[in-house]
């Protein structure tokens, strides 16, 4: 009989009760509420010991805004790479940064697995119809480096074409930079009892299950052979003109200010003040009569 309660009391506590998500939500609410105020925050000073995770998310939002509206209007064309182990924050940091930008100036592209018709081409070749252009921000949410991970880890394209992308992607990267693209490239570093822990909880949490996908599940027994394919991708490119910036993702609302903080700076732009608009009048109603409520399909009303 006691033995069946402890099993019931352990089996509690690893019931998904929803705190993550509370606290994304709480995030959520509290950078909203705080957006009409901001403005005269100020940059932390040298290394920062005490600061609000809010304020200065808020205040890199800002930034952002400013950064877009310059890239913008100058015509610039940004391309950030985002890679780095399964559930080493990606996604939260890409959110974080789009959720305050206009979708139309910035956009986020995470390919699928590529078709029959796509494994028949130029490897870049699917990557390139999705670079930006003039005034463009483009987030690749995992990029062409497919090929030197999960692609040349599983075992899905043969040594020959991992060699030849390892020889051919800091060619490819020069072009783009060249061409006057502004390529920013990070990994995202989590030490395998953190990812742990968070695959831990993604099996438990239903919000976040679709996250973990049979490739993820696999990769776990290659954490080695993962490890090996990044320090020689490192190796071949790391380049001057396409550096790899390393993030420290072990604390996942650090990781965020951090590499949102070492975006902006790579991008000099200048302080755009907004243009003020007036709110013309409404047209007046002139006779128009707008047809019954009873004639129109409304959404009930179940909230």
């Amino acid at each position: 009989m006691h033995k069946n309660k402890k099993h019931s009391k352990k089996h509690s506590k690893s019931k998904f009760d929803g705190g993550e998500l509370r606290r994304d939500v709480a995030e959520r609410v509290a950078v909203e509420g705080r957006w009409r105020i901001v403005g005269d925050a100020k940059p932390p000073s040298g290394v920062v010991h005490k600061y609000n995770y809010v304020d200065e998310l808020i205040r890199l939002q800002l930034e952002l805004l400013k950064m877009q509206e310059w890239v913008r209007l100058q015509g610039l064309r940004l391309c950030v790479l985002f890679e780095g182990r399964d559930a080493a924050g990606k996604g939260g940091v890409i959110k974080r940064i789009t959720e305050s930008l206009n979708p139309r100036v910035c956009r986020v592209v995470a390919l699928s697995t590529p078709t029959e018709r796509e494994r028949t081409q130029w490897y870049f070749q699917r990557y390139v119809q999705h670079l930006p252009a003039a005034g463009e921000i483009v987030l690749f949410d995992r990029s062409w480096y497919n090929r030197a991970g999960v692609e040349h880890v599983m075992g899905f394209c043969s040594d020959e074409e991992y060699r030849e992308f390892l020889r051919a992607c800091p060619l490819f990267e020069d072009m783009l930079v060249r061409s006057g693209i502004y390529l920013v490239k990070y990994w995202f570093s989590v030490n395998d009892e953190e990812q742990e822990a968070r695959f831990a909880e993604r099996m438990q949490n239903p919000i976040k299950r679709w996250k973990l996908s049979p490739m993820d599940l696999e990769a776990r027994k290659h954490w080695v052979e993962y490890s090996r394919a990044k320090d020689e991708m490192l190796e071949f490119t790391d380049t001057k003109r396409a550096p790899w910036h390393i993030v420290d993702a072990d604390n996942k609302k650090r990781a965020r200010l951090n590499c949102i903080a070492h975006l902006l700076r790579q991008i000099p732009y200048k302080d755009l003040q907004p243009v003020i608009l007036d709110l013309p009048n409404r047209q007046p109603d002139s006779g128009y009569k707008r047809p019954k409520k009873s004639q129109q399909r409304w959404v009930r009303q179940i909230y």
